[in-house]
């Protein structure tokens, strides 16, 4: 499995236009082939930044994601909205405990 996290920082007048976006959209990430989870956060002292974090069945997975139309759909949305350039780790899970 492969986790992936993306960092995303906004200007505050495009957080609303971010949200809307990642809302009518994550349930079709999330069913995407191989993807396992999806979860957003937000950091609390620095409320304009947002971090994604999905786990997929495979690196392949991913990248085929990467290429899809919903992808570019997304992120076409998405892109014009950031404040600085935004940062992504393809990382594996090491330890959880629940």
């Amino acid at each position: 499995m492969l986790v992936r996290i993306v960092k995303m920082s906004f200007e505050d007048k495009h957080i609303d236009s971010f949200l809307n976006n990642f809302h009518a959209n994550k349930e079709a990430i999330r069913g995407f082939k191989g993807c396992q989870f999806l979860e957003l956060y937000r950091d609390k002292h620095n409320t304009n930044v947002f971090f994604t974090y999905s786990y997929w069945n495979s690196e392949a997975d991913l990248e085929q994601y990467r290429h899809s139309e919903l992808f570019k759909l997304v992120w076409s949305k998405t892109k014009p909205l950031f404040n600085a350039k935004p940062e992504a780790w393809s990382v594996d899970k090491v330890a959880s405990l629940q």
